[in-house]
């Protein structure tokens, strides 16, 4: 039976005025996108879903530095160990801000440092235990398949054709979603489970719906970033797929019809899974189906807006982006329908055929 407690956990980790503005400023310097989901949460996930972003970011900064791979070992080593023990922070920011850092913005620098990094790890220190090491593990599983990637025999597999790295089947291509957004969807899930009580049946089909959903979101931004992360050599997209449009789109040769549809075929399963995984949600977890939305609605229009542009996909002039109207109108559509399940399956299936209907 799928039920949730009326009464939620403990009050949790309520940041100060000074803290909460760490945090609003921390996330609107590293993405204003997700600062947005982030801020219509109520406390404490607005605390700990900041903090556990803002930690993401600190793994990422470790892995786009472009210091050798023994230096960067080193780094996610003392990464591990501030996770598991948040009071080493000032000894270990210290080591970090005597280094460069080279290849991060000035920003990114700061967070890296005792100056500007300490707050963040005194804020982790102060989240209750049991939510801290829901944060903790899957952190740390984001962080260890990402720095793992190119180790030999380590899934995801990815093959070289041609000077680009590309991932070579659809397991491989899922498993990459998995490590950087998969992740996110479970320690989202598993933080929100536990605030609302949330138990019978529904914890574990949420669990495996948020993982839906996060790999829903990542295909959504690879998409959306074909063309620049085939400039730095890298598609996401397998190779399995690739060799059915006769791997033109690794040359901006543009792609076959029947390519386009296994690509969004795949993207449009993986939210109609993201779909339901918004209903499931209880109704007294109202901010948290906000946030949801928030992120739900976005990808559905991008993916619309790519198959109203699919004669460009795959070529020189594979660019797109919602505008800031059409954002606009996703938060109105999030305000409006977020208690009312009827109307968020409407949008979503009617979004959902659209596409399809513009790829036929």
């Amino acid at each position: 039976m799928s039920t949730y407690s009326s009464l939620k956990t403990d009050p949790g980790f309520i940041p100060s005025a000074v803290q909460t503005s760490y945090l609003e400023a921390q996330m609107n310097a590293v993405s204003r996108s997700f600062a947005v989901v982030v801020a219509s949460l109520e406390q404490p996930l607005r605390a700990n879903f900041a903090a556990a972003y803002l930690l993401c970011r600190v793994a990422d900064n470790i892995e786009d530095c472009t210091e050798p791979t023994a230096w960067k070992e080193a780094r996610f080593a003392d990464f591990e160990t501030l996770l598991a023990d948040p009071a080493r922070a000032p000894a270990i920011l210290t080591r970090w801000q005597a280094t460069p850092w080279p290849g991060l913005t000035s920003d990114e620098r700061e967070l890296m440092g005792l100056n500007s990094g300490a707050e963040l790890w005194r804020i982790y220190a102060a989240i209750p235990a049991e939510d801290r090491e829901i944060i903790r593990r899957w952190v740390w599983a984001m962080t260890d398949g990402m720095r793992r990637l190119d180790e030999p025999g380590h899934e995801p597999v990815f093959l070289d054709i041609d000077g680009v790295k590309v991932t070579a089947q659809p397991a491989d291509y899922n498993q990459y979603c998995y490590i950087v957004a998969g992740t996110v969807g479970h320690m989202a899930t598993e933080l929100v489970a536990r605030r609302y009580n949330i138990n019978g049946d529904l914890g574990p089909r949420l669990l495996e719906a948020g993982e839906a959903c996060g790999r829903a979101l990542q295909k959504t931004n690879i998409l959306k970033d074909f063309a620049e992360d085939l400039e730095r050599g890298v598609c996401y997209i397998p190779d399995a797929w690739l060799q059915t449009a006769g791997r033109t789109p690794l040359t901006f040769g543009g792609a076959s019809p029947a390519f386009k549809r296994i690509v969004f075929e795949d993207l449009l399963a993986e939210l109609e899974v993201a779909t339901q995984y918004v209903l499931d949600l209880p109704l007294e977890a109202a901010d948290y189906r906000m946030a949801s939305l928030l992120c739900l609605l976005p990808a559905l229009q991008t993916n619309l807006l790519a198959a109203q542009s699919s004669a460009k996909l795959f070529t020189t002039r594979h660019d797109y982006k919602i505008s800031r109207l059409v954002m606009a109108q996703c938060m109105l559509d999030a305000r409006r329908m977020v208690n009312d399940n009827a109307q968020i399956l409407a949008h979503s299936r009617k979004v959902r055929a659209e596409i399809r209907n513009i790829l036929s």
